[in-house]
């Protein structure tokens, strides 16, 4: 027991008083005769005895509630039990991730999150709130109620360790009560490997009534025909669904087209037919769970006819021509005698095609070319030099040629997942005529096969930097030493080659992986490109690249959805962005990283155990009541005891 004034105590040495005048007490007895003393004598013995017990339970009586009164002004108490954190700052990391989208028993568990916040914390608490896209440093419940209820989701993943070092390094002095309120979807133990023993944490985890959800994962262009497009819609099922699930298709605001998609299996594809022209709208589905997922934006623009430059001899380029035709290509071959290096920049792809020897100058401009984002395709001579070869392919990355091996090898695997052939297979097949070669390279290094020979080394592979391309084919492809001219192989595998992701095929940017895009666009000296829509507006990374700009986006925009990039008042493309996927499961739910946490229903829950906890026993009160008993007690005794 302690006591808050304990020099009061001295005081007890007043308990000498009433021991004194028990001691000293002395009484005056008047005479009285009677006739006969024999039943006085008796009586006056019982009655003296009787005092003399009396007197004894008055002293002590007394003496209990003096000192009772005494302790009650000392103010005793017992230490609490968690005395050493009552310094502490709260902390509260709060999940805003897409996940908390999901609804439990009374909404959604990000706003039932908020309320309770809003709610349960005292007006005077102070506290540090931080989410994972906003910080709110030292305030109280009034001051960010506003922000609190206008609180967005987001699609950072929810990291508890990252939340708990920010505030760390803004307050490194200062213990912390900790509380994470989080639905534990996609929480690993790696999250929480910096919470110690401590300093108390606190786990408020609230969870979803449906676990179920269906995401759209992506939408691509499946075939192109002469007038319209076919668009296939990817989509991810976490649950099983018994009904059937409408999808929709909008070009802006309007529905293009509806169906029922019927899930027998995790992964389902929808597919649409939709005109050849500009299409600037979205895909969405409706699964009455994660809203977040259920649409996604995508658009098209109109082709524009990508510029191809094949630099070999006529009679080689001449399988080239009848491939990129002049309805979708600008094509020029030319020999490299007569190559005109000012063309090289506009292009959006050149062929090396069997070149004996590569200039170094060739070489420098290509090196420039690819880092710009054009693509390059290497098409190697029998009778080249090889030194020349690896020179150019050392500029890309660690590839190389090894000699020339008379040797026929069959072309017998294709990387169906290659960027080259997602839209050219609908399914898998091994039942095909395999090309193959009478004399080859052998090509090494970290390019990506696809297409193998039998012996799993590859007659085509690629390199990338995220905005060029370069396909190195390890064989010449003339007729005298291969039939892959006549492979149905022949026409997708050039014309995808030829293809710039900036011209053709769907924009749909994902946000946060630092995606980049590649215009043809000539800028002034102050001039800059920006993204809006009607909502909202940002001026992304740029680089000018000559006649071209490279955009970056990271973690822009903050809101997915249909964009333009503008120049000025002109529009230039249509883009759309999408959040990544990676709150989709809720069955990714892993409560049990949180079980070293003290688990707990509501906030209110939380700051009624630190109170608690951290609040002394006060025991002046039960002093007062004993002063209050012994008080009773003696008048009890004078009045009752003879």
């Amino acid at each position: 027991m302690q006591f808050k004034h304990p020099e009061i105590l001295y005081f007890l040495f007043l308990l000498v008083i009433p021991i004194l005048v028990h001691l000293f007490q002395l009484r005056r007895f008047q005479k009285q005769y009677f006739t006969n003393v024999r039943f006085l004598k008796e009586l006056s013995m019982q009655t003296r005895k009787s005092s003399k017990i009396k007197k004894w339970l008055l002293l002590c009586t007394r003496l209990l509630l003096l000192a009772c009164v005494i302790i009650a002004f000392a103010q005793p108490f017992f230490k609490a039990k968690d005395n050493e954190n009552k310094g502490n700052e709260m902390v509260i990391l709060l999940d805003n991730s897409f996940s908390m989208q999901a609804k439990g028993s009374r909404g959604e568990l990000l706003k039932r999150a908020v309320q309770d916040l809003l709610e349960n914390t005292p007006e005077s608490q102070q506290f540090s709130l931080i989410t994972t896209t906003n910080a709110y440093w030292n305030t109280d419940i009034k001051s960010i109620q506003k922000e609190l209820q206008n609180l967005t989701y987001s699609d950072v993943p929810y990291k508890p360790d990252f939340l708990l070092t920010k505030a760390q390094a803004k307050n490194p002095n200062t213990g912390k009560d900790v509380v994470l309120i989080t639905d534990a979807v996609n929480l690993d133990s790696k999250d929480v490997s910096k919470f110690g023993t401590g300093s108390p944490v606190y786990a408020i985890v609230p969870e979803a009534e449906n676990i179920r959800n269906i995401a759209i994962d992506s939408v691509y262009i499946s075939q192109t025909m002469d007038n319209f497009y076919e668009i296939k819609v990817d989509m991810q099922a976490y649950g099983e669904f018994e009904d059937d699930v409408p999808i929709a298709l909008y070009n802006g605001k309007n529905l293009t087209a509806k169906t029922l998609v019927k899930f027998n299996g995790e992964k389902k594809s929808s597919t649409f037919t939709i005109p050849k022209k500009d299409f600037h709208g979205y895909v969405s589905v409706t699964d009455n769970s994660l809203a977040y997922d259920n649409t996604y934006h995508f658009s098209i623009s109109k082709p524009q006819k990508s510029n191809v430059l094949a630099i070999g001899e006529s009679q080689k380029n001449a399988f080239l021509a009848k491939i990129y035709t002049a309805d979708e290509f600008n094509f020029i071959d030319t020999p490299l005698s007569g190559l005109d290096y000012n063309s090289l920049e506009k292009q959006d792809a050149i062929i090396l095609n069997e070149l004996k020897e590569i200039p170094q100058s060739l070489v420098t401009t290509l090196k420039d070319f690819y880092a710009k984002g054009g693509n390059v395709v290497i098409i190697p001579a029998a009778d080249c030099s090889l030194q020349s070869l690896n020179t150019l392919l050392s500029t890309f990355g660690n590839s190389a040629y090894k000699p020339l091996t008379q040797t026929e090898r069959l072309i017998t695997k294709i990387a169906f997942s290659h960027p080259l052939y997602q839209t050219v297979f609908e399914k898998k097949t091994d039942n095909f005529q395999y090309p193959k070669v009478s004399a080859a390279f052998t090509l090494t290094g970290n390019a990506m096969p696809v297409l193998s020979y039998d012996d799993q080394t590859p007659f085509l592979a690629s390199l990338t930097n995220r905005l060029g391309n370069v396909y190195i084919f390890s064989a010449p492809v003339n007729k005298t030493n291969s039939n892959f001219q006549n492979s149905p192989l022949i026409v997708p595998t050039y014309y995808n080659m030829a293809l710039s992701s900036g011209k053709t095929g769907i924009s749909a940017i994902t946000i946060g992986q630092n995606q980049s895009l590649l215009l043809d666009a000539v800028l002034s000296k102050d001039e800059v490109l920006t993204v809006k829509n009607q909502d909202a507006d940002f001026i992304p990374m740029q680089q000018v690249l000559n006649n071209k700009v490279k955009l970056s986006f990271g973690n822009y925009p903050e809101t997915a959805g249909n964009y333009s990039i503008f120049k000025g008042d002109e529009n230039i493309k249509n883009i759309s962005f999408n959040h990544a996927r990676t709150e989709s499961n809720l069955n990714q739910q892993n409560k049990s990283v949180l079980s070293s946490f003290t688990k707990a229903d509501s906030v209110a829950t939380v700051y009624n155990d630190i109170k608690s906890e951290r609040t002394a026993s006060e025991m002046w009160k039960w002093f007062i009541i004993g002063t209050l008993v012994f008080l009773l007690l003696e008048l009890f005794i004078q009045k009752f005891v003879k």
